[in-house]
């Protein structure tokens, strides 16, 4: 996703000379090409996240269009009170990318796992926090928030084999995307558990279970007459993400569901509200949390 990022962020650059991109010693293989086509405009701070905080908000003030880039964990916790108080208190044109969300960096533990980004960022004023499905939807997201004036999130997976859309696909932010039709029942998913809920969603019409899929790529703001209306008739609905369930897509859509009398059966299909137990690579750790393909089908069709 990172390169797809990075793919779309040169095609802005080539028309506004607004864009820098910082980074904090991050993003080797993949940011070079920005690197050597705009030099001017790349700046390196060095493992000083705090600090690049603040070079982007200053870039911002100075009438600059700055991206900031780094792994979710380093990009977000390490400088939240940056983001806070210098970013969004200020309401900033200021794009934060964080790559690895998720289990994506499995193999080096709880330190680089990061399951609580979306309930932590989504409870900042003025950002929005977006969270792609795949390589296509990164690109159109990438375009769609260039747009925007206020701070933005946007969380990218390791999950480069992840194909929710096959051609690029004409997102909104705050509004959910359909990608199945179905009855009365649906899954809502964000980032990687859309492809995954995806496959799980055939699986399911097997058995005689019509699901409509929704890519929910915009976790905050969020279009509530939109979705509702995505979700009339429907009597029961799952929401997947690799997160906790804490805070997260499924709290956002709890939210709307209960101020607006919805009725039906809701369930949240995510990680615990724990620190990881087990190391190992992302498709280790999506089984062993049951939010892979399997454990999405097993946690519905217990619940059904």
């Amino acid at each position: 996703m990172r390169r797809a990022f990075v793919k779309a962020l040169i095609k802005l650059a080539e028309k506004d000379k607004r864009i820098y991109l910082l980074t904090a010693d991050l993003g080797y293989h993949a940011l070079e090409e920005f690197a050597q086509k705009f030099p001017e405009r790349f700046v390196n701070c060095g493992v000083a996240e705090q600090n690049m905080m603040g070079v982007a908000a200053g870039l911002a003030l100075s009438e600059k269009k700055p991206y900031v880039y780094s792994i979710v964990p380093f990009v977000t916790f390490r400088c939240l009170e940056q983001i806070r108080n210098d970013i969004c208190y200020q309401n900033l044109d200021v794009k934060i990318i964080g790559v690895g969300g998720g289990f994506s960096y499995g193999t080096l533990g709880s330190t680089h796992v990061v399951l609580e980004d979306l309930a932590i960022l989504r409870a900042l004023p003025n950002i929005n926090v977006l969270s792609p499905a795949d390589l296509l939807s990164t690109e159109e997201l990438i375009a769609k928030s260039y747009k925007t004036k206020n701070p933005s999130y946007i969380r990218l997976s390791n999950a480069g084999s992840a194909k929710a859309y096959e051609k690029k696909p004409n997102l909104q932010i705050g509004k959910p995307n359909v990608l199945r039709d179905g009855k009365d029942k649906a899954i809502i998913a964000t980032g990687i558990q859309v492809s995954l809920c995806l496959e799980a969603a055939e699986e399911l019409k097997k058995q005689g279970h019509n699901f409509k899929v929704l890519d929910f790529h915009t976790i905050k703001p969020i279009d509530k007459q939109a979705l509702l209306k995505e979700l009339k008739g429907v009597k029961k609905i799952f929401t997947a993400e690799e997160h906790n369930t804490n805070g997260g897509l499924g709290s956002a859509i709890a939210e709307i569901l209960a101020e607006s009398n919805w009725q039906g059966t809701f369930k949240i299909i995510g990680t615990p509200n724990e620190f990881l137990s087990k190391i190992g690579k992302a498709e280790y750790l999506r089984k062993k949390y049951l939010v892979d393909k399997q454990g999405i089908l097993k946690n519905i069709l217990k619940f059904l």
